[in-house]
């Protein structure tokens, strides 16, 4: 009996085959690639962007289409999408061949260091090799099957060249397993030869029934979990560092409900601050080189260290010199093997929210000292003081700080709303300030820190979350590398939130430089002085009119009062709106780092600054621990 078959070319067919792709978890199913971004060249116009068209135009379209400005920012917004909806479904990205691929390798990078999915549809070459070379083909002289497209293969978790139409058919269902893999996930990358693109084929119909891709969420190995409440057990000072994985998880009521159960307190990364909300006793804030004090203090002195979720980047272990307790020792809950043995850690490799519920019904009747939890509430108590006195703003005339801009926006915002940053000096101030009220109101991109993703982002969580107010905070360095997709919010009317703060240069890298001996260097926007630096006036640059001439609605503010109505104007708007602000930069209104952060510094020099830099680099260094 012959099987049923439709004849379609390859671009066809595979936009018909993620039009029926689904994701599950706990019995809930969601669109698994729910649209397609694209810019179209002749690497994909006649290909993806003509089945696309097949696909259909209008609201009822199988595979909705999105418009982009540039490549790496049409990856951003994918990902910010894929953030907010828990990796339950993702967007696929659509350009020609040779500069818009290559622009697609940073937002490439991102996804998969972030463990986020996005799927990556590059056009190629001409795999029969007709046409040899083509425009904007790079040529080796001695591998020839090399594109501008491999450049993907190390930023992506799963990479194929389709050079065939039957070749499809495995690649794009692995494509699917790599995306929905909780431990596996990052952006997937399917090469798309332009001849192959446009190639008729037979193919069978069971390619395009629906298919529901179970999001699985292993139990712990009763070994492991019989040893973690063990360890807990017998620990005096333990303390979670909850990471991502725990939004990931959706996992935040297990946490509180274990934390509630036993006492022990929670520290935050970047990824994973809002595990807990902000006035829950036992949420000690951000941890590491960014952290509060309390949470920096409990972490010295933390005889358990119990990971969540967490990939334990450099600036959680302040680069290995925050855990000093003499015997501290390690138990990692993560669904990825290589991240729970980090740190020479006890492992419980399991879904984060399978393995809280697990350790919470093995710790039944557990409970810290009281006079442990004493003093990380009275820690915490103190820091709140510390907050307070950052965020507020006695003379509302003045011009603003960044931490008084930031208590101005804590006013404004509900429970829902979504702030959005990624680079320069605003994380360090988040981490430290920012109240988080709901899981994904924080949401911090700084696997990457990559200047350029908020504004994107702010689109893919709008379209994520159409009604949920959305913030994008921004410093005049990051908005000048991608400002471009405030067209697209425009075209499709999202109203997207953009805080856009000027302050003449790339205030954080400046305070770094200072601190290491680079003397501010080449981190200011100023005109080039009569000795050749630039230290001569700021530029004038007037960033408000060029936000406003990509078609948002701009409002100045200039004082402290002026920025509070600005906020809560834009909030009501239904508009993409810029709030645009001059901060004042030498009022020091924020908290000092509470740890270090090893970034070496030039053994030898002939510069006073350098020479010093590298004395205190020494001092600190000292306190490093190899975790063993």
């Amino acid at each position: 009996m012959s099987t049923p078959t439709r004849r379609l070319t390859v671009a066809q067919a595979l936009v018909r085959f993620l039009s029926v792709q689904y994701s599950e978890r706990d019995g809930v199913r969601h669109r698994l690639i729910a649209g397609t971004w694209g810019i179209f060249g002749h690497g994909n116009v006649a290909g993806i962007g003509q089945a696309l068209v097949e696909a259909g135009t209008g609201a009822n379209a199988a595979m909705p289409f999105h418009q982009g400005r540039n490549e790496q920012a049409m990856v951003h917004a994918a990902v910010g999408y894929a953030r907010h909806l828990n990796r339950l479904s993702a967007q696929a990205v659509t350009t020609s061949i040779g500069p818009g691929a290559t622009n697609l390798v940073t937002g490439a990078a991102l996804a998969t260091v972030n463990r986020l999915p996005v799927l990556l549809l590059p056009g190629d070459y001409f795999a029969a090799r007709a046409a040899d070379p083509l425009l904007q083909q790079l040529e080796h002289p001695v591998e020839a099957d090399l594109s501008v497209n491999d450049t993907l293969r190390p930023v992506s978790r799963y990479f194929d060249r389709i050079t065939r139409p039957e070749a499809l058919v495995p690649s794009a269902l692995n494509a699917m397993r790599v995306l929905t893999d909780p431990a596996e996930t990052g952006a997937v990358t399917l090469a798309l030869p332009q001849d192959v693109q446009v190639e008729a084929f037979d193919w069978p119909e069971e390619f395009f029934a629906e298919r529901v891709w179970h999001v699985r969420r292993p139990a712990p190995d009763p070994a492991e979990l019989a040893e973690a409440v063990r360890a807990i057990r017998s620990a005096a000072r333990p303390v979670i560092v909850a990471g991502g994985g725990i939004h990931h998880s959706q996992a935040e009521e297990a946490l509180r409900a274990l934390v509630d159960a036993t006492g022990i307190p929670v520290v935050s990364t970047q990824a994973g601050k809002g595990s807990l909300r902000h006035d829950h006793p036992a949420d000690l804030g951000g941890v590491g080189h960014t952290g509060t004090a309390v949470a920096d203090e409990v972490a010295r002195g933390a005889d358990l260290v119990i990971g969540a979720g967490t990939r334990y980047t450099d600036f959680t272990t302040a680069s290995h010199t925050l855990f000093q307790h003499p015997d501290v020792r390690f138990l990692n809950l993560n669904i990825a093997a290589s991240d729970a043995h980090k740190l020479a850690a006890r492992t419980l490799v399991a879904d984060a929210r399978s393995g809280l519920e697990a350790l919470a019904a093995g710790l039944e009747g557990h409970r810290v000292e009281a006079a442990y939890e004493a003093e990380y509430r009275a820690g915490k108590g103190s820091w709140e003081r510390v907050v307070e006195a950052a965020f507020r703003a006695d003379d509302e005339n003045a011009v603003p700080t960044q931490t008084q801009l930031l208590g101005a926006l804590d006013a404004v915002v509900g429970d829902d709303d979504v702030v959005i940053n990624a680079a320069g000096s605003l994380p360090g101030d988040l981490h430290k300030l920012w109240r988080s009220r709901s899981p994904r109101q924080y949401h911090l991109e700084y696997g990457y820190s990559c200047m350029g993703y908020e504004i994107p982002a702010g689109i893919g969580v709008q379209q994520a979350a159409p009604d949920t107010p959305v913030w994008s905070l921004v410093g005049d360095g990051t908005y000048l590398m991608m400002p471009t997709e405030i067209v697209t919010a425009v075209q499709e009317r999202l109203p997207v939130n953009l805080v856009l703060i000027q302050n003449h240069g790339y205030a954080s890298i400046g305070g770094l430089s200072e601190s290491v001996g680079g003397e501010r260097f080449g981190t200011a926007y100023r005109y080039r002085a009569a000795d050749g630096t630039f230290s001569g006036d700021p530029l004038p640059v007037d960033l408000a009119a060029n936000a406003a001439s990509l078609g948002m609605d701009v409002l100045r503010a200039k004082t402290v009062r002026e920025l509070r109505e600005a906020l809560a104007t834009a909030r009501a708007s239904s508009r993409p709106t810029c709030v645009y602000v001059e901060t004042d930069t030498a009022a020091a209104t924020a908290p000092p780092a509470e740890a270090w952060w090893d970034v070496p510094v030039a053994e030898t020099a002939s510069r006073e600054s350098a020479v010093r830099a590298r004395q205190e680099y020494d001092r600190q260094v000292t306190d490093r621990r190899r975790h063993l």
